[in-house]
């Protein structure tokens, strides 16, 4: 009875919190690296890409059911993997965070200096843009989840808004022609973006808990939570690739620049421009103060920092200094910091482990009957060579 209850009762908030996971400022990247390629190839690549994430996502939650208690993507690691596993996964944790805060820093230089240029006419420098960005949320990240959670579901609210009113009165102005390019060389291009933006795997751990272990539930909430970003990825790819010309693209790629830069530099029509920025400031946000507070507790936890006043300065300094640096360094750096989150952070942390732990468990320790994913180890062998793929397409 309790169990049907939990099942029934709790479904809905897990696929949520799934699908919440994932959609964010991955998706100011994805259009820009796709366009190349064109709609039909990236909507397949797409697709490639859930089915891995998913993949690799039930892997992950068959781990954490072999020890039936909440822990840590590195504990898992470390029970499984010794030693070396857990020196890896913190390492490649590290990264991970580390450049999705240089991506979503240096996007919000951009952001920050058009809305000053466009209300006073002032032009700012996209490096100071970001450092005000930092300074003013990192006020948020100091004073906790509790300031963050609230402040969180007012930017969720306006995402959802802003994106509904982009994708429903930007339909009409939709060109099909646009549509029609296909390049399938190109399509591999924004396979580490993708792989990003399918990103709830560190979730994993919360929702076993949330569910007490069931595992129907479980599957369920990661299948079709993950499913709901693949269905807003592929409806903003379709409205943003109709909307803006292959020249802008190539432009935008080339400088670095989100999609609502591209869509600016393309589109006259100025209420699309004001949603668009709009849309563009929600999904920074919200991402990046997730990211953020997630990286303070991985901090405060691997570092043994308590959150005293002064320990939280130092945490705050920890999470956003290095990733204000880079940025002021290398200003356009957004699709090559999401690149190489993906590419290799992602991939590793996400895809290489889940795979490595899964493996040693069911064949060496003897540690699960039940396989979440079927096809034993020719699948665990595909995910190990599309991972490596991957990487190798991102370092050449």
């Amino acid at each position: 009875m309790t169990q049907d209850l939990i099942k029934k009762g709790s479904l809905l908030g897990g696929i949520l919190l799934v699908a919440g996971c994932c959609i964010g400022a991955g998706m100011l990247g994805l259009p820009v690296l796709s366009a190349m390629a064109g709609f039909k190839p990236s909507v397949v690549m797409f697709l490639i890409c859930w089915l891995f994430m998913v993949c690799t996502g039930l892997l992950l939650l068959e781990v954490n059911l072999w020890f039936g208690e909440e822990i840590s993507i590195i504990t898992m690691a470390e029970r499984t993997l010794g030693k070396g596993g857990k020196a890896v996964s913190w390492l490649v944790f590290l990264f991970l965070f580390y450049s999705l805060m240089v991506a979503y820093v240096a996007a919000s230089g951009s952001l920050v200096s058009d809305f000053l240029n466009q209300w006073t006419g002032y032009s700012l420098h996209h490096g100071i843009g970001g450092a005000l960005f930092c300074l003013l949320f990192g006020l948020l990240i100091y004073l906790g989840i509790g300031a963050v959670d609230w402040f969180n579901r007012l930017l969720m609210f306006g995402l959802i808004i802003s994106y509904v009113c982009l994708v429903g009165l930007g339909l009409p102005h939709v060109d099909v022609s646009l549509l029609k390019h296909q390049d399938w060389e190109a399509a591999t291009l924004v396979l580490p973006a993708v792989i990003v933006s399918f990103g709830f795997h560190n979730l994993v751990p919360s929702l076993t808990t949330y569910f007490k272990s069931h595992v129907g539930s479980l599957v369920k909430a990661i299948v079709i939570g993950s499913a709901i970003p693949l269905s807003v990825y592929l409806i903003w790819e379709w409205l943003i690739l109709g909307l803006v010309p292959l020249g802008s693209f190539q432009e935008a790629l080339d400088q670095g620049e989100i999609a609502t830069e591209a869509l600016k530099n393309a589109v006259g029509i100025s209420w699309i421009l004001d949603i668009a920025q709009a849309f563009a400031f929600f999904a920074i946000v919200t991402s990046f103060l997730s990211v953020a507070v997630s990286f303070v507790d991985f901090l405060s936890d691997g570092l043994g920092i308590q959150k005293t006043p002064r320990g939280k300065v130092l945490l705050a300094s920890l999470v956003l200094g290095p990733p204000l640096l880079c940025a002021l360094l290398y200003p356009t750096i957004f699709l090559q910091a999401l690149n190489y989150a993906g590419g290799f952070g992602a991939v590793i942390l996400f895809g290489i482990l889940p795979a490595l732990m899964v493996w040693k468990g069911r064949y060496t320790q003897k540690m699960g009957k039940r396989q979440l994913v079927p096809g034993g180890k020719p699948v665990l062998i595909a995910v190990f060579l599309f991972a490596f793929w991957v990487m190798a397409l991102q370092l050449i």
